[in-house]
This record gives C-alpha cells, structure tokens and sequence, in this order.
C-alpha cells in the first residue's frame, strides 16, 4: 500500500465510492494493490477538459467527486453533448479499441478524478478475480445507455425526455447512498437541452410546468422531486401530459 504523505489523501479502501468503480469481491490487499497504481492529480476546474477527441487513449478515468460532461464536435462547429458523468462513474471505455478518444471530456464544475492506465487495468485483471467481469458490466452498461438515449430522443413530448432524464439521474444518486429525491445538477440547462434534443427554452418551459403542477421544486439548480411516482410515469410514457397541449 502507498504510503500516506498527506493525511487527506484519500485511497481506494476509504473511498465511499469504491464500490461502483471495483467488484464488491475486492479484499482489502487487492484494494490496495488496485490502489498503489491510481494516480490522482489536482481537481479540474470548471471548463477544464480531462482528454480531447483524437487524443491517444492511456487510461481509465473515475470521476471522485464532481461531475464530467462528455462531447463531440460537428462538421460545423457545433457541440453535442452525449452523456454525463457523476461520481464512481468511468470514463474512457469507448476509446478502447480504436486506441484514441472518440469524443472530448471537460469538467462542468470542480472535479477530482482518479486515473489508472489501461494496461495496468489489464495486468491487474489477470490477477484479480472477478475485475474483469466488472469490466464487462460497465462496458455493458454503456451500450444499455447508449441504447436508453436512443430511444428518449424518439420519445415525442419534451416532458418524457426531461422525466426520463430526471428519474435516471434520481437513480444513480440513489446508488451513490445519497437523495433520490433531492440533488443539484451539475449541468446547466442549455446542456441539458443540447443532450435531449430539445431547445433551452423548451426545457425552461417544462421545469416551470413541472414546478407549477407540484411534480417539482426548483431553485437555480437545485431540483426536488415531490411526485417521484407521476415523473416515473412521464419517464415510462405511461402518463397524460400534464396539460392537454404539449411541448414542442
């Protein structure tokens, strides 16, 4: 195990998240040997980016605290974002096989990420039993999410992008043993609209609607949930909207 320098240092063992980033198998010595090869940096700032779109692909990122935007670049210009990333989530896993960063990361507030390199992680899973399986359900899990956005974007009204949106986010806090019903985003609302097809407006328009019918509480980014039952319903496209009129 490395030794401490800094007493605030925190190491894989203490980590609350270690549990998403690693099997639950893990012993305590394989959890330090996984430790002794993370490198952890300074924090990003807001706007800083982690790698960019053609970078060559070394290694592995968990995010530890704060939250990671994913985005590619269009033929004119324009940024699409395509996914989000909160803390115990790993980044990285789609330049695998073409061995370069297919899309770009940047920090959307203050974020301390934890890197190992890929060829660490494969020496490691030929020693540690079960962390390639692991590995396995999060790539598994990607292409579940990619497959999830594919079809919200073909949802028709704005309240079921926004709901599903909403849920999916209550859901992961939830792993992460915090609110489920409570929690800031991260994210501002042009991202939010940019990642579900939707213009910034429309997504205004749908919090306040949401906000008026009680189904939420907003305030600046900090978003309650008071009806987690009707947003699930929006989500699963098993509710009338909210007003007879939708959004386009």
């Amino acid at each position: 195990m490395k030794e401490a320098s800094n007493k605030f240092v925190v190491t894989c063992r203490q980590c609350s998240l270690n549990a998403l980033c690693f099997p639950y198998s893990l012993t305590f010595d394989e959890m330090d040997e996984v430790d002794d090869v993370v490198k952890r940096g300074k924090p990003l700032q807001r706007g800083q980016e982690l790698f960019t779109t053609g970078q060559e692909f070394t290694s592995l990122y968990a995010v530890r605290s704060g939250a990671i935007k994913a985005y590619n670049i269009d033929e004119n210009g324009d940024e699409q974002v395509i996914g989000f990333f909160l803390p115990g989530e790993i980044l990285g896993l789609d330049a695998i096989d073409t061995q370069k960063h297919v899309s770009s990361a940047k920090a959307l507030e203050t974020t301390a990420i934890c890197e190992i390199t890929f060829s660490q992680v494969q020496e490691l899973s030929l020693k540690i039993r079960n962390l390639q399986t692991h590995m396995y359900r999060i790539l598994s899990r990607e292409i579940r999410e990619d497959q999830e956005l594919q079809m919200l974007l073909g949802k028709k009204t704005a309240e079921e992008r926004i709901g599903s949106f909403l849920m999916n986010l209550s859901l992961r806090y939830e792993q992460r043993s915090l609110s489920s019903t409570r929690f800031r985003l991260p994210m501002a609302r042009t991202d939010i609209g940019n990642y579900l097809g939707l213009a910034v407006e429309t997504v205004s328009r749908v919090f306040t609607r949401l906000q008026n019918s009680k189904v939420l509480r907003v305030e600046g980014k900090e978003v309650e949930i008071l009806d987690r039952n009707y947003l699930s319903k929006i989500a699963n496209n098993d509710c009338p909207n909210i007003q007879s009129a939708s959004v386009k």
